[in-house]
């Protein structure tokens, strides 16, 4: 017999085992939308991105597609669907039925000074065109969903994302396998994310130069900006790994000066780390005062702070304990569950 159930098709092409935030935002969101809906539940992604989809979440595999020829798949289009979601914006040119897009920041109209020059112009006509035929938009934040309202005057729904469900504080043994894989010094700062301008991880090295604590990063350089000198470089690590990282640092440490939602933060909370963070309106929505905060670009406010923590155990540890009560309201079955919501309100019977 024929399943007659709505076939929801997602443009799921971003998805990489070792991507950032908007992988995660992928891949945990799509483990929960077969509890969440009932439907048939497709993603386009590339061969790299099969294995990490869920059970139930059937694979369109494109072929290897980045940049311009990303862009060039995602507006050819993935067939026939009752809803075609957008993960990371871009939906079909032509519409094959309703289409959701996600936005998950608008720095390239915010902080254009943080992009090479010649995405810029092609990345914002294609944001603008997803976002002016998109039924619905979802925006990972209040903060993401004002910039969207404010730049092209959509109204979006606020789903936040939240934690991966293997963000947990670790074990004494997670922590000691870890530190051993990556020779981690005793005490140190962590920056998890990439190298790239709107991160500032100058700020956060010279204040860990300044304190003096070692500054550990991971991730890699983004359009050729170079990590600064002294800073140990782990590269990019596999999720499994990021518990026991975020458990054997001392402080993790986020001098971003622009953020759509802010991910690496709520991870380390989630782990029971202590976060020293900029209070960018993002990443202060979700985690409130579960993290100490200092002026972006304040190299002698967050030598300050860094000084005062590492010097206090006991504040660092009731630091902690604030950022994983904080945390605990955020969860990808929620996550999924408000999805579903927009879908059912444009009529989608799922």
């Amino acid at each position: 017999m024929t399943d007659q159930r709505p076939r929801i098709v997602y443009n799921a092409l971003p998805l990489e085992p070792r991507g950032g935030g908007v992988s995660t935002y992928i891949r945990e969101l799509l483990a929960c939308m077969g509890s969440a809906v009932d439907a048939r539940l497709v993603a386009a992604v590339q061969p790299a991105g099969v294995a990490e989809l869920a059970p139930g979440i059937t694979p369109m595999v494109k072929g290897e597609a980045r940049g311009v020829k990303r862009a060039l798949t995602s507006a050819m289009g993935f067939g026939p669907a009752d809803l075609t979601h957008g993960l990371d914006v871009d939906l079909p040119l032509r519409r094959p039925g309703l289409m959701v897009s996600t936005v998950h920041d608008m720095a390239i109209f915010d902080t254009p000074w943080a992009f090479p020059r010649h995405r810029i112009i092609g990345e914002r006509v294609l944001l603008r065109y997803a976002l002016r035929r998109a039924d619905a938009i979802v925006a990972v934040s209040a903060f993401t969903a004002e910039r969207i309202r404010a730049i092209t005057g959509r109204v979006a729904e606020v789903v936040h994302s939240a934690p991966g469900p293997d963000m947990a504080p670790p074990s004494s043994d997670e922590v000691a396998r870890v530190r051993s894989r990556y020779a981690l010094p005793q005490r140190f700062v962590l920056h998890v994310g990439n190298i790239e301008p709107r991160k500032d991880i100058a700020t956060l090295a010279e204040a860990c130069r300044r304190s003096p604590i070692p500054l550990v990063l991971t991730g890699h350089s983004l359009w050729g900006h170079q990590p600064p000198s002294g800073a140990l470089e782990i590269g990019h690590v596999p999720t499994s790994d990021l518990p026991g990282l975020y458990g054997a640092a001392t402080l993790v440490g986020y001098a971003s000066r622009y953020e759509g939602f802010g991910l690496p933060p709520v991870e380390a909370m989630a782990c029971g780390a202590p976060v020293v963070s900029t209070p960018v309106p993002a990443i202060v929505e979700v985690v409130g005062d579960g993290a100490e905060t200092f002026q972006p670009g304040d190299v002698e406010g967050l030598t300050e702070t860094l000084r005062h923590l590492l010097g206090d155990e006991a504040r660092r540890t009731q630091l902690a304990q604030r950022g994983t009560e904080r945390v605990m309201q955020l969860s990808w079955t929620r996550t999924a569950q408000g999805t579903a919501g927009v879908y059912r309100s444009l009529g989608l019977a799922v």
